[in-house]
């Protein structure tokens, strides 16, 4: 298997934007991708994803020089079921040549991003793993 690119994943949950923002610039991300399902549904404005690319989440990335992509296609479809995990990883195991397609073509280092802001209980985790396992991939989780 061929070795894949360094990434990063981070949860936004509990942070003050400046704190934030300077996890990722300390870690040396240059492109953070969104895995949300709803990045416009944020509960914090300063997370969310606005139609001006000057305002909520792609606005703070670019005062910092980190660039912003939303992968709504990577969100966790499967949230109100106990069962979310399974389900989740059957639908990477599944739908993964399409669902990764966009985020392969990004150059990084990319830091994968969610609101949780720890790492268990996240969605997140499943993409690394499947990345690492599937791909090559490796990463660094910001806690």
């Amino acid at each position: 298997m061929s070795t894949g690119p360094a990434a990063f994943t981070v949860g936004y949950g509990g942070r003050k934007p400046d704190d934030f923002t300077k996890l990722l610039t300390d870690a040396g991300v240059k492109v953070l991708v969104d895995v949300r399902l709803r990045p416009d549904k944020a509960s914090v404005g300063s997370y969310a994803k606005a139609k001006d690319a000057d305002k909520g989440i792609a606005g703070l990335l670019a005062k910092s020089g980190v660039a912003y992509v939303s992968l709504p296609e990577l969100g966790n479809l499967f949230l109100d079921y106990d069962d979310w995990p399974t389900r989740y990883e059957q639908f990477l195991t599944l739908a993964a040549p399409v669902l990764f397609d966009r985020l392969e073509r990004i150059d990084g280092p990319v830091c994968l991003m969610c609101a949780e802001k720890r790492l268990c209980e996240c969605h997140r985790r499943h993409l690394a793993a499947h990345l690492e396992q599937a791909k090559g991939w490796t990463f660094t989780h910001i806690e």
